[in-house]
């Protein structure tokens, strides 16, 4: 089997170097794309203690009254570009966007950077991960 790939490689040095700097490439790209705008919920309780960021739960109105972190806006998905102007008087404040998993959140996040808010970050895990972690909830 190991000589089989040696002998691949040998004979194919073309196709193998291709492969590889496609596997760096993504490699390089999730990296980035992971670490740049996302916080985990620790840090995301730092964001909001210590610089009074504004959470923004992206979720429907019924998951949002179900459970949410304190003092969170909702702002649906859906409904963010008619609701944007509501965030400009904090423009200058970190913003945390919430999800339900921590996958859709990215698509606002990158809404409201293109709105020229230059600190926006996403919760990793969303609002499973936050009550994962034992962190408070409210309910209205």
């Amino acid at each position: 089997m190991i000589d089989q790939l040696f002998e691949f490689v040998q004979n194919h040095p073309l196709l193998v170097g291709a492969f590889l700097m496609v596997l760096t490439a993504w490699i390089i790209y999730e990296v980035r794309n992971s670490a740049a705008s996302g916080v985990s919920s620790s840090q995301a309780t730092q964001l909001v203690n210590r610089e009074d960021a504004v959470v923004v739960d992206t979720r429907e109105a019924n998951d949002f009254k179900a459970g949410h972190i304190a003092g969170a806006r909702n702002i649906p998905q859906s409904r963010i570009d008619d609701r944007m102007s509501e965030l400009e008087k904090v423009k200058d404040k970190p913003i945390i966007v919430v999800c339900k998993s921590g996958q859709a959140s990215g698509i606002t996040v990158a809404k409201l950077t293109k709105a020229g808010f230059t600190r926006v970050f996403k919760l990793k895990g969303g609002m499973m991960q936050w009550q994962a972690d034992g962190l408070p909830v409210v309910k209205k």
